[in-house]
């Protein structure tokens, strides 16, 4: 059992949205297939994987390092101990092969984009839906039958005034979905304010909507922003500060009554953890958003679950960024809060599979073995180009 090949390519997902920090005109992603000796049906077993939104194509580094040590290693060093598949740990070891602790870059996306790849194959070649996989090898085989999944919207566009927001939030309600979030910071306060009462007037609810700054603010302006956001009862307040900032965080957290949602742009275990050290997060209340394929992967995903266990904080506090299909999968084999979704922006990366149902705010499994992208017809004339 070996890797034969590995295919990447850069892919555009431009844009002319923005949020309180960057404008998306030029935003790409890198997609990736890893083809296989296994054959199923008279064909190679392939698994599919790509990034996230927010981080850019990382051809570069996954041609100039991680694919070549995949492809380069002895393949027993990437398989289970009984080599009956491939061991997504032992592939990650030797893709992280010399490189140094800290300063993570943009390779824990590269290492992200590959890691999706490789959890597809193994699902694949165990003939199992990565989710009962997931719940099988770490969850005492317990996993959700459906994923609680909110609507992240709410973007600044050109020309976009309230009644366009408000008939965009009207369209998440009727596709399925109960909450919804909005950016927030790229505007002065009082017209975020009113973009934000707007959305209320549309949305059952104060509980029902969520605000994201992006990590805009200094302490002062987050503060203010808290200060007039408490009244409104929002789910929650999403990262204010700069997400390496944990005196700010602290001090945010430390004001506020309402729930914080931060960790999209922690991309380690290490970083998770002096999150939690010194972030003044609160386990009773707030929500940890960490990414696993922006963070070096599933692989090192499962370690920061388990820290984040040690102290003190449940799964159900996590809702990962990302919104595409393999993080809900993660949700439901993990039993986390949830997962999030871009029902009309970084198309097509963010569809459902066909078959799944959205109801009342949660989404149904895909029975497909592996992640299902497959049965995505607008991802997989993408994948299966490579």
């Amino acid at each position: 059992m070996k890797i034969k090949a590995i295919y990447e390519k850069t892919v555009p997902i431009a844009s002319q949205i923005r949020n309180a920090v960057i404008d998306f005109s030029q935003m790409t992603i890198s997609v990736v297939a890893v083809v296989t000796d296994v054959i199923r049906n008279g064909k190679p077993v392939i698994g599919y994987g790509f990034n996230s939104n927010g981080r850019y194509a990382q051809g570069g580094i996954l041609r100039e390092r991680f694919i070549p040590r995949l492809l380069g290693a002895d393949p027993q060093e990437l398989l289970s101990d009984d080599g009956s598949n491939f061991d997504p740990f032992k592939c990650w070891r030797v893709m992280m092969q010399n490189e140094k602790p800290g300063g993570h870059g943009e390779r824990s996306v590269a290492v992200g984009t590959l890691d999706m790849a490789l959890w597809d194959l193994v699902a694949k070649i165990e003939n199992k839906p990565l989710y009962r996989l997931l719940a099988e090898r770490y969850n005492n085989g317990r996993c959700d039958t459906d994923v609680y999944v909110y609507a992240a919207g709410g973007y600044y566009y050109p020309n976009k005034d309230l009644a366009a927001l408000q008939d965009e939030f009207r369209r998440y309600l009727d596709m399925g979905f109960t909450h919804c979030k909005m950016k927030i910071g790229g505007a002065p306060l009082q017209e975020d304010l009113r973009r934000i009462e707007a959305a209320l007037k549309v949305l059952p609810g104060g509980n029902a909507l969520m605000v994201d700054a992006n990590g805009r603010f200094d302490i002062p302006t987050a503060i203010a922003y808290l200060e007039a956001l408490q009244s409104f009862g929002l789910r929650w307040y999403e990262e204010p500060v700069n997400p390496l900032d944990y005196l700010a965080l602290a001090a945010v957290a430390a004001a506020s009554q309402m729930p914080i949602a931060t960790g999209e742009n922690i991309f380690s275990l290490i970083d998770s953890l002096n999150l939690i050290r010194y972030g003044g997060l609160v386990p009773q209340r707030d929500f940890l958003q960490m990414d696993p394929v922006l963070s070096y992967g599933l692989v090192e995903y499962l370690r920061i679950l388990e820290m984040l266990r040690r102290h003190g904080w449940s799964s159900r506090c996590c809702i990962p960024h990302g919104g595409h299909l393999f993080g809900v999968h993660i949700a439901a084999g993990l039993q986390l809060y949830g997962n999030e979704a871009y029902p009309e922006v970084f198309l097509p990366f963010g569809k459902f599979a066909e078959g799944m149902e959205l109801k009342d705010g949660k989404v149904t499994l895909p029975d497909e073995a592996g992640i299902g992208y497959e049965r995505v017809p607008e991802i997989y004339d993408i994948l299966r180009a490579l």
